[in-house]
């Protein structure tokens, strides 16, 4: 018997013993979270703060919110971007369908009511042709209000007309046009931008040395603006530094050209074809070089380079591959985009520094822009989305994580 209750006392203490340290674990628990200030975030209040720092880079800040905004139900807008692979065309596409998102919740459409917004974009990157080609599509279907990204400014002349002609406003966002007839420009301040990324790459290089552009194209307006904005710091401030470039990575054919000619040894000479033989011998040769190639031809035609400029994702990456195939790893690179390589490699020091924009909030104003258009609104002629120099000492901080690119 005595055993018995001996038992049974034992377990009674086991018990309460049990309940002791499950409640004081619950009171470390609960101090812990009082001692922190603050209760952790869940995913969608993480998010949401995300959304918001990515909108309050926008200027003016009636651009990052639909207050106001009452579209009739079914309203059609249109966007069309350079490209629709990329991280970055994708996070412009996530910024304008949350802003349709917003603006059904806000005015209580449902079903056939809600406003809707297509992004199309050319399956390769600045394809003018294919780009022409849905901007004539989405002309077809009448939107509400047409937003485009233009890749050659030249060649949507007659498209743009023919939307005036028929009441169709227009905006451009990421890359500004030079039609008269542009309602809104939604974009990155890029010459202030571009011209940032000199003086870091000024402070980087001790003001000395060479640098080399390496451009995306020739051809938009927000290209020329990055190259001659960085060029026009570095040639009129600092007379120790000197420029080679721009290379154009929509000229590679001339690049391919000359690099064949080399390697073969053949000279043009001006206003004389060469013959059949060499003719031929020049086209198996360009046939044979890739891109690899030709970063590797431009550093090796500036051998003396201390640091590269690159104007977009694409090129920042290509330049920084080419530098370490010919472990060149003390060149200083810089460049545009925060697409997931560019991230690894900066935080890995490859990268120097980068101009992250904000596709995002790009894609939000963008389609306030279109709305306020819709309903004769009046629009500000420029809408600042706003960027951020981030470097590996900074990619870190929270400020700097909720700005990063998110695919939706």
């Amino acid at each position: 018997m005595k055993k018995r209750w001996r038992v049974v006392a034992l377990g009674i203490c086991m018990a309460m013993l049990t309940c002791a340290c499950s409640t004081q674990a619950e009171k470390e628990d609960t101090s812990s979270t009082q001692q922190n200030g603050e209760k952790k975030e869940t995913a969608e209040e993480k998010a949401e703060k995300a959304k918001q720092a990515k909108l309050d880079l926008i200027n003016p800040a009636a651009y990052g919110n639909v207050d106001g905004l009452e579209l009739e139900k079914g309203t059609y807008l249109s966007i069309i971007g350079k490209g629709s692979s990329e991280t970055y065309w994708k996070t412009i596409k996530a910024g304008a369908e949350d802003a349709v998102a917003d603006l059904n919740k806000e005015l209580g459409y449902k079903g056939s009511d809600k406003i809707k917004v297509v992004y199309s974009g050319p399956g390769k990157s600045d394809d003018v042709d294919e780009q022409v080609s849905i901007l004539d599509e989405e002309l077809d279907r009448y939107p509400a209000a047409l937003a485009i990204a233009v890749v050659d400014s030249k060649s949507c002349e007659v498209q743009f007309d023919l939307a005036t002609m028929n009441g169709i406003p227009l905006i451009t966002f990421d890359s500004v046009g030079n039609y008269q007839g542009i309602m809104a420009s939604v974009m990155t301040d890029n010459a202030k931008a571009s011209t940032e990324v000199a003086t870091h790459m000024v402070e980087s290089l001790g003001d000395a040395g060479q640098v080399v552009v390496i451009a995306h194209d020739s051809k938009s307006l927000t290209s020329q603006e990055r190259v001659n904005n960085f060029i026009a710091e570095i040639q009129n401030n600092h007379p120790n530094m000197s420029v080679a470039g721009p290379y154009y990575m929509d000229q590679i054919d001339d690049i391919k050209k000359t690099i064949a000619e080399q390697q073969l040894d053949i000279v043009p000479v001006e206003g004389q074809e060469f013959d059949e033989e060499q003719q031929t011998a020049l086209d198996d040769a360009i046939a044979q070089i890739t891109d690899e190639d030709i970063y590797n031809y431009i550093l090796e035609m500036n051998p003396d380079v201390k640091g590269i400029f690159a104007t977009n994702g694409d090129t920042t990456m290509q330049a920084l591959t080419a530098c370490e195939g010919k472990d060149m790893k003390d060149v200083v690179i810089m460049g545009y985009d925060a697409d997931q390589e560019e991230i690894d490699a900066m935080k890995d020091g490859r990268i120097a520094g980068m101009i992250v924009q904000n596709p995002y909030g790009m894609g939000y104003a963008t389609v306030v822009a279109e709305a306020r258009c819709a309903l004769n609104m009046g629009n500000e002629a420029n809408v600042n989305t706003g960027y951020t120099w981030v470097t590996p000492d900074n990619i870190e901080d929270r400020t700097v994580q909720d700005i990063l690119y998110a695919e939706k």
